[in-house]
């Protein structure tokens, strides 16, 4: 099972980017998605989840300007980033918790990181 994230890149203050993120390989059930970031000399940190089409969380700092949503269809999940600072410059990075094939437990995958740059 891989998570692969695009998306990323530099904006000026106040625009907007989007993400995506995309679940490959051998599973039966994707139970939860979700956006993780680490800024700048700081711990990584929930950003955003969506356990399925409605029932999504924010962390604070992002409530009113992210927007999460998911794709079941095409097991991906999205970030619309809009109005956005410099304190979001950071790495971003994709969450999933899928049980794979044949197996009984759910894991939790990482997507490799993508790099958010806002400049004032």
């Amino acid at each position: 099972v891989q998570l692969q994230a695009s998306g990323g890149g530099t904006v000026q203050v106040g625009g907007s980017l989007r993400l995506s993120c995309a679940a490959s390989g051998t599973f039966s059930t994707i139970k939860l998605m979700a956006w993780y970031r680490q800024l700048p000399m700081r711990q990584r940190e929930l950003v955003a989840s969506v356990r399925n089409i409605s029932d999504t969380r924010y962390s604070n700092d992002v409530k009113g300007r992210f927007t999460v949503s998911r794709d079941i269809a095409r097991d991906s999940i999205y970030l619309q980033m809009d109005n956005l600072k410099p304190e979001d410059t950071g790495v971003y990075y994709c969450n999933a918790h899928i049980r794979p094939i044949d197996d009984h437990l759910w894991r939790n995958y990482w997507g490799q990181g993508t790099l958010v740059t806002v400049s004032s």
